[in-house]
């Protein structure tokens, strides 16, 4: 199973929504749309978890627990 880092998880969390896999990508694909010049550090997060989840299956995006942990 592919590993997410921490930041990884909660972005997918803010945008999953119950999203599928293939849901998920589309709506971070287009988030970044959106983003300023200036967010340099959130497209570089949003495409290493785009790049994370198309290289896994549907069967293992089911398995991720998808719950924000912001005590981290």
């Amino acid at each position: 199973m592919t590993n997410f880092t921490n930041d990884e998880m909660n972005l997918m969390c803010i945008y999953s929504a119950g999203s599928s896999r293939t849901g998920l990508i589309q709506k971070l694909t287009e988030m970044k749309k959106y983003l300023e010049r200036d967010e340099v550090q959130l497209l570089s997060l949003t495409e290493s978890t785009l790049t994370k989840l198309a290289t896994m299956t549907d069967e293992e995006f089911g398995q991720l627990e998808l719950y924000p942990d912001f005590d981290i």
